[in-house]
């Protein structure tokens, strides 16, 4: 009596992937939330843990002081990685500043305008980010610290526009943690400036007339 309606459910499947293109079926073969897995889901546990450790707090700090001390953001002529004059200089400027700081991590993100593919923004992206790495190496930053593997391409522009913009072609260097063998290992003037950022992190701010 069962069988009626098994094989009309078998039969309804059958028709139903018919429809589908190679690609959905193999989707539908995939285990339940395949799909969902970017590869990114790693980061959230490591986040957490920052959060927990107190790493994240402290280097949210460390970059708005890094940003507010230094310029992090330099500009790249059209379909371009090559470094010009003012790029240079305000690596220098970073490169100096972090080097106060000898274990904490930066990363630097490349972006591009809205011209060309989204494949070829997000390469030159990546291009216009290890190109500022290899200056801070260059400046004496070990490369160690600093990792260029993110790239935006175009999907965060700074002003949105179709044609070409000088603001979007830009690298945004950024806190990302600290070196965890020698995060312990502290000399008096990195202390020093340590706590000097707690006490301005504690202060109220005020507008003065």
């Amino acid at each position: 009596m069962m069988r009626a309606p098994l094989a009309l459910l078998t039969l309804a499947a059958a028709v139903a992937l018919t429809g589908c293109s190679p690609r959905q079926i193999a989707d539908f073969n995939r285990p339940a939330g395949a799909s969902l897995d970017d590869g990114d889901f790693g980061n959230a546990t490591m986040s957490n843990a920052l959060v927990h450790t107190g790493s994240r707090a402290m280097a949210i700090n460390l970059n708005r002081r890094f940003a507010a001390e230094v310029d992090s953001t330099i500009n790249f002529a059209f379909d371009s990685a090559q470094l010009d004059g003012e790029a240079r200089a305000k690596l220098d400027a970073q490169a100096a500043w972090i080097a106060q700081y000898p274990y904490v991590k930066f990363r630097v993100y490349g972006h591009t305008d809205l011209v060309g593919s989204a494949a070829y923004n997000k390469a030159l992206g990546l291009r216009r980010a290890r190109a500022a790495v290899n200056h801070l190496v260059s400046r004496g930053i070990s490369r160690s610290r600093l990792e260029a593997v993110a790239s935006y391409g175009e999907t965060q522009p700074l002003v949105v526009t179709e044609g070409r913009e000088r603001r979007n072609r830009r690298t945004v260097t950024e806190v990302w943690g600290f070196l965890e063998p020698k995060r312990l290992i502290h000399d008096g003037k990195y202390m020093q400036r340590t706590y000097g950022l707690y006490l301005e992190s504690a202060q109220e701010p005020h507008n003065e007339d």
